[in-house]
């Protein structure tokens, strides 16, 4: 844990600069691995003038979470909140439940324990539900990152009964289930439940700064008022409601990002063991790792390590065929 009142040193993907501190020799341009996006990004539409010369609109902002509702199929009584990225929304969490007693289920991603933990909640890490206790919030990531564990909503909708009895709050964080609906949630939303989604994973649009909260009203307009007027810049509102409205893109992308992780599967298998992942990210496990690692960044590719367990590596999906013959003659035997 972090001395009170720094900030915890968080390892994460897509920082470029620290592959190039690392391995200042490496050839150009990288390859980056490092992040759970989709390199295959949705084709941005024609964006007017006027979206960069005004405030955004109520007329956009209704298009959007209108197109996000169809999206997550999310049902009329519940409420959404979308914000400049989830990263946002997992800070201002904390807020809705003072002096919370938080269960994160991990190892998972860095940013929820350390954002209760600033709040001055207490915080445990668990490696099973069974152990959450006395805890009166619970977060956890479904599909997991990095390990693409899932936990079934039967279970996740008895948690959250649980934990409204007790006042508090399940947050489960669906970053990745764009391509694995199956593992949502949504569209149930029972109480004591917050859903978020995080729109630039499955569009390959990160940068865009787009996601989403969804769950009770009060809980989505605490967040709203927390977070202000003109939130969501307007080219975002405006890409995002075109994007999430193209349901066939979406399921294209799905079945071709689902073939591109079998084909790392198969690159990744002599190297270690695949321990899971999820259809945009694939995680091994070997003694080998910290060389591997070294290996891949003294020749351009940069890859995911883990701060809490050494022996592991995620990879993202390469982007093109140059990538992915770049990829395949670096994990040659030598």
């Amino acid at each position: 844990m972090a001395a009170e009142g720094t900030k915890e040193a968080i390892w994460h993907g897509g920082d470029l600069a620290t592959a190039q501190a690392l391995f200042p020799q490496a050839p150009e341009p990288w390859i980056d691995l490092s992040t759970g996006i989709n390199p295959i990004s949705y084709p941005l539409p024609e964006l007017p003038l006027s979206l960069w010369q005004r405030l955004p609109g109520k007329v956009d902002e209704a298009a959007l979470h209108a197109a996000a509702r169809r999206a997550y199929r999310i049902r009329s009584e519940s409420g959404l909140v979308a914000a400049p990225g989830t990263q946002i929304l997992i800070e201002l969490l904390p807020r809705l439940v003072p002096a919370a007693n938080v269960a994160v289920l991990g190892p998972t991603y860095g940013e929820h324990a350390p954002a209760w933990r600033r709040a001055g909640a207490t915080v445990r890490e668990i490696d099973d539900l069974a152990e959450i206790g006395g805890a009166n919030v619970v977060v956890l990531v479904n599909p997991n990152n990095p390990d693409g564990r899932v936990v079934a909503q039967q279970r996740l909708v008895e948690l959250a009964g649980t934990l409204a009895a007790r006042g508090g709050l399940l947050v489960v964080d669906e970053a990745f289930a764009d391509f694995a609906p199956e593992s949502s949630l949504l569209p149930i939303v029972p109480e004591g439940a917050l859903v978020l989604r995080s729109f630039g994973k499955a569009y390959g649009l990160a940068g865009l700064r787009l996601g989403f909260a969804v769950g009770e009203t009060r809980f989505t307009n605490a967040l709203q008022a927390m977070l202000g007027p003109w939130a969501v810049a307007g080219p975002a509102l405006h890409v995002g409601a075109v994007a999430l409205g193209d349901a066939q893109w979406l399921s294209a992308a799905g079945e071709a990002r689902a073939a591109d992780s079998r084909r790392l599967d198969t690159l990744l298998a002599p190297h270690g063991r695949v321990v899971g992942g999820t259809v945009l990210y694939r995680l091994i496990e070997t003694p080998q790792a910290p060389a591997l690692f070294e290996r891949l960044g003294r020749v351009g590719i940069y890859v995911r390590r883990f701060q809490h367990d050494p022996s592991r590596l995620r990879f993202g999906l390469p982007g093109d065929e140059a990538a992915w013959s770049r990829l395949a003659q670096a994990l040659m035997p030598a």
